[in-house]
């Protein structure tokens, strides 16, 4: 008789962990709670995607949003659109108890829509290197997947130590002044709020307009004239976008041949990749620096 009671406990005890409740703040501070870890995740935003599938989450990602091409296993995912164009009949059909979306514009809208319906979502927007880390620690625990998530952050963490290390200037170096171009028409980039800028203040550089009040300003080419900076730098797959300021040839930029593209999705999604990208984008800072 006892043998079977502590059988029954002991079971008992495995299915009450295993459907353990999990709850973490997301990047707009709201308590995220599930009754247990997800089994049906959607992700909205492609940099969403690459954080699930390096917190461990792969096997319960049913379906994604448009773009969402990294890793490769996403590709094979069904997608339900974006944020700006989404099948919101469809995605409730697919009954997921999880949702991450891109938690700014458009998807702040969706985000309240999605509640309405008794969906749970979690606002991802990560802005550092930390909030990377902490989103694959947190992901990985409404994913019930924590173990690998701790792994992945941590190796997030070392290798930003690593690059920190490597590439931190003296005290008393100046910095490389950087124009970092998001589009050209109308031209725009960004401020200091937004993660790009953290990898370029990493690498020993500066925004020349992140001090501006906007995350994704538009600017007049008269602006950029005046700030004259030593590299200018795009996303994209070379630098040939850029071509159209080599006219400007009081430019220090253009002078000296510091015209840059890293490869958007390594800078433009703030998801395990950023360190890739910023990588990329501290050596072409150095290059400026040597010149």
């Amino acid at each position: 008789m006892l043998h079977h009671l502590g059988s029954f406990f002991l079971l008992s005890l495995t299915v009450a962990t295993s459907f353990a409740a999990v709850s973490v703040k997301d990047d707009a501070m709201h308590t995220v709670t599930l009754t247990q870890p997800a089994q049906r995740i959607v992700s909205l935003a492609p940099h969403a995607t690459e954080l699930l599938f390096e917190a461990g989450a792969a096997k319960s990602v049913v379906a994604v949003s448009d773009y969402s091409n990294f890793p490769e296993a996403a590709k094979n995912l069904p997608s339900v659109g974006n944020v700006f164009a989404m099948d919101t009949e469809r995605l409730l059909a697919i009954k997921p108890d999880l949702v991450v979306i891109w938690g700014t514009g458009n998807g702040k809208v969706l985000a309240s829509k999605l509640r309405s319906n008794h969906i749970t979502v979690f606002e991802s927007e990560p802005r550092n290197y930390e909030m990377v880390a902490t989103s694959i620690e947190r992901l990985s625990i409404l994913a019930g997947t924590e173990t690998v998530g701790k792994a992945a952050a941590a190796k997030f963490r070392q290798r930003l130590e690593d690059l920190r290390k490597t590439y931190r200037q003296p005290d008393s170096s100046t910095p490389v002044t950087v124009f970092y171009e998001v589009w050209n028409k109308p031209l725009m980039t960004l401020n200091d709020e937004h993660m790009i800028s953290a990898a370029i203040r990493l690498c020993g550089g500066r925004n020349v307009f992140g001090r501006l009040k906007e995350l994704s300003p538009t600017i007049t080419t008269e602006a950029l004239l005046s700030s004259n900076p030593d590299a200018i730098i795009t996303g994209g797959e070379n630098a040939d976008a850029l071509n159209e300021w080599r006219s400007f040839k009081t430019l220090t930029a253009v002078k000296k041949n510091h015209l840059y593209a890293v490869k958007g999705d390594l800078l433009n999604r703030a998801g395990p990749r950023i360190l890739d990208g910023t990588e990329v984008l501290c050596k072409q800072i150095a290059l400026a620096r040597e010149k």
